[in-house]
């Protein structure tokens, strides 16, 4: 099959381990590109962070972020806008947190922390987006587009999550972009939800698209599409959970770049 579409997550994927894009995979995907495919960017970061690596490669695409609640259209319009409801936002505004638990939402426009996480930064370094220092009871009654949490331990995150898959058995998509960083967005939001949509105002059907991701914020996304490939450095929980899905070489060693120049540009 001719493949007409590319979905690619951003970190530990596209992004190397200094989380920018390496110049081989930026020439090859100016190549795919310009034979005619589709490069759509779907990742869990924020729109205003995401769009950087967008503009870097040049892209004229649909942007999906924060894990599928927003997606934006090639003039940076957004069209799809998922957000927590305020009234289930409350109760994970007020849920009494572990202290060493580094406490993020993303509202909207704006990312807000209840402390600074400078190693935090260092992930956003290219597009220059930093969080609003805020306490989590400001923000009661807003609707919330994402949670996410950080901590180096990963057992503070695996057991937050145990503990939040018991609280809230509805209305919520508890899942893991890293081991040590949980996210939390709408019940049915995700990144394979919002590019069935994206592909349907494309015109391209799933079996015409692959997809490229490192984390259990990628499994959905991974097994709907005509082929997933799951990069070397990826999370072993998706691997397992995906065991036909191709596991090709790590962010640090081009696996995406090395991968399209297999299926695109190598029989050309």
């Amino acid at each position: 099959m001719k493949y007409k579409a590319i979905i690619c997550d951003l970190d530990g994927t596209l992004l190397n381990e200094n989380h920018t894009i390496s110049e081989e995979t930026k020439a090859t995907i100016k190549k795919v590109v310009e034979s005619g495919i589709k490069f759509v960017i779907a990742t869990g970061r924020h729109h205003n962070d995401a769009i950087s690596f967008k503009d870097t490669l040049g892209l004229d695409s649909f942007l999906i972020t924060s894990n599928g609640a927003k997606v934006h259209d090639y003039e940076n319009k957004e069209i799809i806008s998922h957000n927590i409801p305020a009234d289930l936002a409350v109760d994970l505004l007020k849920y009494n947190y572990d202290n060493r638990l580094h406490k993020n939402v993303y509202l909207d426009e704006k990312w807000y922390a209840e402390t600074p996480l400078e190693e935090a930064l260092e992930f956003h370094k290219e597009s220059g987006f930093y969080h609003h220092i805020t306490p989590f009871q400001s923000l009661i009654g807003s609707e919330i587009t994402k949670f996410f949490f950080i901590c180096e331990d990963e057992a503070c995150i695996s057991e937050l999550e145990k503990q939040l898959r018991k609280q809230f058995q509805k209305g919520l998509n508890i899942t893991l972009s890293l081991g040590s960083c949980l996210e939390i967005m709408r019940e049915g939001v995700s990144k394979a939800s919002a590019i069935e949509e994206v592909l349907k105002r494309e015109g391209i059907s799933l079996d015409e698209t692959i997809a490229f991701g490192d984390g259990l914020n990628d499994l959905e996304m991974l097994s709907s599409v005509g082929e997933g490939f799951i990069m070397g450095n990826g999370s072993p929980r998706l691997k397992a959970l995906l065991p036909n899905n191709k596991v090709i070489k790590s962010n640090s060693e081009n696996g995406v770049a090395k991968k399209l120049q297999e299926i695109f540009l190598n029989n050309n």
